[in-house]
């Protein structure tokens, strides 16, 4: 839950690096909590940051050392693009700043192990935006599953079908690279990977298919095509070590997509949650439980999970709540789960994700 607004606990002055999700979502996102204030923006281009700076009246800074060293900053949101996110969080915290990170929190396990080194070695409080832990009917389905609910889960399906790349006229950028984070499993898989680790557990095998249906898009300076090497399109079976499996589907080009659709199967229930909205990601879910073969049946969401406001971006709550978490664990300097520990697992997967795809087989986890 959000903390009251009557706090006496002095906020935590954050630095949010990235204008896109940062600007969009991080920043009302900090000023909605008593916990957190945004004092500084970061951005590379110093016209681009100097008016978003001006705009929402903090400080602007294109030079990220100058960003660290300024006392005014407490902690730091890095919400770039992936390929550059871990670099700043190594020096963010050489500088001994917590940072919490969007997803993903490196380009590979292998980075993100270091990270998390580096935050244990230096006792910093380390978050990671994993968005789902935080709303409500996810909650709710997290405790029912923990309390038994629906017994051993023995099928798992998630599908998350969206659209927002099908149309090829769409302008090529990084998101079209591999090497640059780009594709559905950065963008949705390692959401769909914590989802599923903290709702079951560990994985212990994984095979794949990734694709890319869409192999070029026109350059947005030039018009010229240019070559697309990210999957848009993943088909994931995951094993779980506590027993049971996982069908993911992941598409970034189904027109007409179904959206975020999670069943579960289990030995004594089963439950449909899911949204159709693919232009809000979080409004819009319901949930429907069935216990020991009997009916579906509609789940309202309870008082105890539910935010104390929504905006009309559906992000900006989950990410108040978990900055909340992050600034209080930082307060109380105790570790903030979902932190690099959970950063660290979903990554794993993904690694394991792409392996089994080029492999053409399972890959066990280690």
């Amino acid at each position: 839950m959000l903390r009251a607004m009557t706090s006496t606990v002095p906020p935590l002055r954050v630095a949010v690096a990235g204008l896109g999700f940062g600007r969009k979502v991080i920043v009302p996102a900090l000023r909605a909590t008593a916990s957190t204030t945004v004092t500084a923006l970061w951005h590379p281009d110093p016209p681009k940051v100097t008016a978003a700076a001006q705009g929402e009246e903090v400080q602007g800074f294109s030079d990220f050392s100058a960003l660290l060293e300024d006392d005014r900053v407490d902690g730091v949101v890095i919400a770039t693009p992936p390929m550059v996110r871990a670099e700043l969080a190594r020096q963010a915290m050489a500088a001994g700043k917590p940072v919490l990170l969007e997803k993903p929190v490196a380009l590979s396990a292998a980075e993100a192990r270091q990270l998390r080194i580096q935050a244990l070695q230096g006792e910093l409080i380390c978050g990671v935006d994993f968005e789902y832990r935080a709303v409500p009917l996810f909650q709710q389905l997290a405790d029912l599953v923990q309390q038994g609910g629906i017994g051993q889960p023995w099928l798992v399906k998630l599908d998350w079908l969206m659209s927002s790349r099908a149309d090829p006229g769409r302008p090529w950028s990084w998101y079209a690279r591999r090497d640059q984070g780009g594709g559905v499993v950065g963008a949705l898989g390692v959401h769909a990977f914590d989802l599923l680790t903290w709702l079951f557990g560990p994985v212990a095998s994984v095979q794949a298919r990734l694709s890319t249906a869409v192999t070029s898009r026109p350059d947005p300076t030039s018009g010229w095509l240019r070559n697309c090497d990210a999957e848009d399109v993943a088909l994931i079976q995951l094993t779980f070590a506590r027993g049971g499996v996982a069908q993911v589907s992941l598409s970034s080009v189904a027109r007409h997509g179904r959206g975020m659709w999670l069943e579960i199967y289990g030995s004594d229930g089963q439950v449909v949650l899911g949204s159709s909205n693919q232009k809000d990601y979080v409004h819009g879910f319901t949930m429907q439980v069935a216990r020991r073969g009997g009916s579906l049946e509609p789940q309202m969401e309870e008082s105890a999970y539910g935010f104390a406001r929504t905006w009309s971006d559906g992000r900006v709550a989950p990410v108040a709540r978990l900055l909340d978490w992050w600034a209080t664990a930082v307060g109380e300097g105790r570790p903030m789960i979902p932190g690099l520990a959970e950063g660290l697992a979903s990554q794993m997967v993904a690694d394991a994700v792409r392996k089994a795809s080029e492999a053409g087989m399972a890959v066990e986890m280690t």
